[in-house]
C-alpha cells in the first residue's frame, strides 16, 4: 500500500461540506450555552458517515471547548472543575471497558432516560445546589456518555444550571478539554481511533472556527434571560436523541 493511499480518508466531499454545516450550526449552539455540538452533530454525522464518530467528533468537540476556556477563563469555576475532572476521566475509562462487552445501544438508551429523568426534576424541583459530591457524579456519568455515544454535556450542564453563562461555559468547556482527551485514549486502547479519524476531525476544524465567532455575538443573547431554560431544553432533546439512538441505532 502506498502512502497517498494509506492517507485517503473514508469521506466524499460531499459529505464533508454537509458535516461542516452541521458542525457550524452546532458549534455556534454549543458557543452560546456551554454545550450541544455534539448533541447537535453527532447523530447528524453518524446518520452521514459512521465513519465520523465518535473519534473526529471527539476530536472537534475538544477544540470547540479549548477555544471557549481561552475566552471565558476568568468565571470558570476551578474548585468545581477539580472535583469533576477525575469522574471525567474515571467515566472515559470505564466506558472503555464496558463497550467492550455491553452493546452501545442499551447504553444509550439508558443514558437517555437519565438525563430526561434529570430534566423533569430539575423543572419541577429548581436548580439543584452545586456540590463537590454532585460534579463528581455529574463528570462521571458525561465522561461515561461522552466515550459511548459522543454526548457527554447534559449531565454537567444540569448540574451547572443555575449559574452565570461565562461561568457555566467556561467550567464545561475546561472539562470537556480534559474529558475528550480521556475519551479519545480510551477508545485508542480498544482500537477504535487512529490515524485516519484523527485526520477526519482536523479537516473538520474550519467551520468549527467560523462558529466560534459567531458564537461570541450569540451568546450575550442567551445570558440575558433564556440560559437556563435553554440548557433544560437543549438536555431533554438530548435525552430523547440518546434513546432514539438506542431503539433505532
Amino acid at each position: 500500500m502506498s502512502a497517498s493511499s494509506a492517507l485517503t480518508l473514508p469521506i466524499e466531499l460531499s459529505e464533508w461540506l454537509i458535516a461542516c454545516t452541521i458542525l457550524l450550526l452546532g458549534t455556534v449552539i454549543q458557543g452560546s450555552i456551554g454545550f450541544g455540538l455534539a448533541l447537535f452533530g453527532a447523530p447528524l454525522l453518524y446518520w452521514l458517515n459512521q465513519d465520523l464518530v465518535p473519534g473526529p467528533m471527539l476530536v472537534v468537540g475538544m477544540s470547540l471547548p479549548l477555544l471557549i476556556v481561552i475566552r471565558e477563563w476568568r468565571a470558570m469555576d476551578v474548585q468545581g472543575v477539580k472535583w469533576t475532572i477525575p469522574g471525567q476521566l474515571s467515566g472515559a475509562v470505564l466506558a472503555g471497558l464496558v463497550l467492550a462487552v455491553v452493546d452501545e445501544s442499551l447504553l444509550s438508551l439508558l443514558f437517555g432516560v437519565l438525563v430526561l429523568l434529570a430534566v423533569i426534576l430539575s423543572a419541577l424541583a429548581g436548580a439543584p445546589r452545586i456540590t463537590p459530591g454532585r460534579l463528581l457524579s455529574a463528570g462521571t456519568l458525561s465522561g461515561f456518555m461522552a466515550t459511548a455515544t459522543s454526548i457527554g454535556g447534559p449531565p454537567l450542564a444540569i448540574a451547572y444550571q443555575s449559574v452565570s453563562g461565562a461561568r457555566l461555559r467556561a467550567s464545561l468547556s475546561a472539562v470537556f478539554v480534559v474529558g475528550a482527551f480521556g475519551s479519545l485514549s480510551a477508545l485508542a486502547v480498544i482500537g477504535r481511533f487512529g490515524l485516519e479519524e484523527m485526520l477526519i476531525g482536523l479537516s473538520l476544524l474550519p467551520p468549527i472556527l467560523i462558529g466560534f465567532w459567531i458564537s461570541i455575538y450569540t451568546a450575550t443573547i442567551f445570558d440575558r434571560q433564556w440560559l437556563r431554560a435553554a440548557v433544560l431544553g437543549v438536555s431533554a432533546v438530548a435525552g430523547l436523541a440518546a434513546i432514539g439512538q438506542g431503539v433505532w441505532g
